[in-house]
């Protein structure tokens, strides 16, 4: 299936036909999928900051930023644009092509977008692509931060719709639609994926995929993470219980997400800190493309840089460079 083929009818039982294939099946059909829409030996790399920490009031149960679970995590105000766009720098000369900022809230109040949008407007100056997650927007602060020059928006659906109050009760699943919604509206790129390992089964990551993919237009970055449990969250100690799924599950998602989803980046993103060099190249197999680069996600840890490198040198992969965009966006 190539980008030009696009599927937005996605049934649950074609979705869990997929996930039931023996496993070289499923990854023969994602490799084929991939590499007629991409390089296969090219990731896109893309450095992600907390530029305002914890003190979110929001329940997530896998969250360490959350208010009311006690992880350590000190709460910490807006950063300074000028210390942003410093790390910025640094992001760019280490190889990132797109550089994401994530702030904990609910939703930013209009002062704040202010000094997001400058943040945005900085990094956009020394080449990047840009990308926050601020949490619910309404269409009004979609059009701001488009005005801005926003590439992209991350907003996760986290999870299927009927596993999601297990997850979350602070807002609901419509919630995060309407603000996928306004973002696509506002004519800003939809970067949007879920997190397995939380106690979900394998019909609720369909369900979830299928959310995704029936969209109105695929989400053009489909991130997949793993969970990373953090002492004093809910699910901390899921890995260790019959509702966590082993690194062969988790490489199913993300070759099932990669055959629905053909013409989307699909992110490797949390969890490859623990993840075995040998899972990470299958997912790369898998149809992965993308991935966070640098020593922390948010608040979680993630591989140093150098590893990452010295994984990408012995499966002969390159990281994809502002050309390769330029082209891919081209071909749209």
């Amino acid at each position: 299936m190539t980008a030009a083929e696009l599927s937005h009818d996605w049934t649950q039982g074609e979705i869990e036909a997929l996930f039931d294939l023996p496993f070289n099946e499923l990854m023969f059909k994602a490799q084929t999928v991939h590499r007629q829409n991409f390089d296969p030996n090219k990731v896109q790399l893309s450095t992600l900051l907390s530029i305002k920490t914890g003190g979110c009031p929001e329940d997530c149960k896998y969250c360490p930023q959350a208010a009311q679970y006690e992880t350590g995590v000190q709460v910490e105000k807006l950063m300074p644009v000028e210390d942003v766009l410093a790390d910025a720098r640094m992001a760019k000369e280490a190889g990132a092509t797109r550089y994401c900022m994530g702030a904990a809230w609910r939703t930013p109040k209009d002062k704040e977008l202010d000094q997001v949008i400058e943040m945005i407007q900085g990094v956009r100056a020394m080449g990047m692509e840009t990308c926050v997650t601020l949490g619910m927007l309404n269409a009004a602060q979609a059009t701001r931060l488009k005005d801005g020059g926003l590439d992209y928006y991350n907003h996760n659906v986290d999870t299927s719709e009927d596993f999601y109050p297990e997850i979350i009760s602070t807002r609901t699943y419509d919630d995060r639609l309407n603000t996928l919604e306004n973002v696509r509206d506002a004519g800003i790129n939809v970067c949007s994926g879920g997190i397995v390992g939380m106690g979900e089964t394998r019909a609720d990551r369909a369900k979830m995929l299928m959310t995704l993919a029936n969209l109105p237009k695929h989400p053009e970055s489909v991130p997949i993470n793993m969970l990373v449990e953090v002492e004093g969250t809910p699910v901390f100690g899921m890995s260790d219980s019959t509702q966590g799924i082993d690194n062969f599950e988790f490489i199913r998602t993300i070759a099932v997400a990669r055959i629905m989803m053909p013409g989307s980046f699909v992110r490797l993103s949390a969890g490859r800190e623990t993840m075995p060099e040998e899972a990470q190249a299958l997912c790369f197999l898998a149809g992965a493309n993308s991935i966070f680069y640098g020593e922390k996600l948010l608040t979680t840890p993630n591989p140093q840089n150098n590893k990452d490198a010295a994984l990408f040198d012995r499966l002969g992969i390159m990281p994809l460079e502002g050309a390769d965009l330029a082209t891919l966006n081209a071909a749209e």
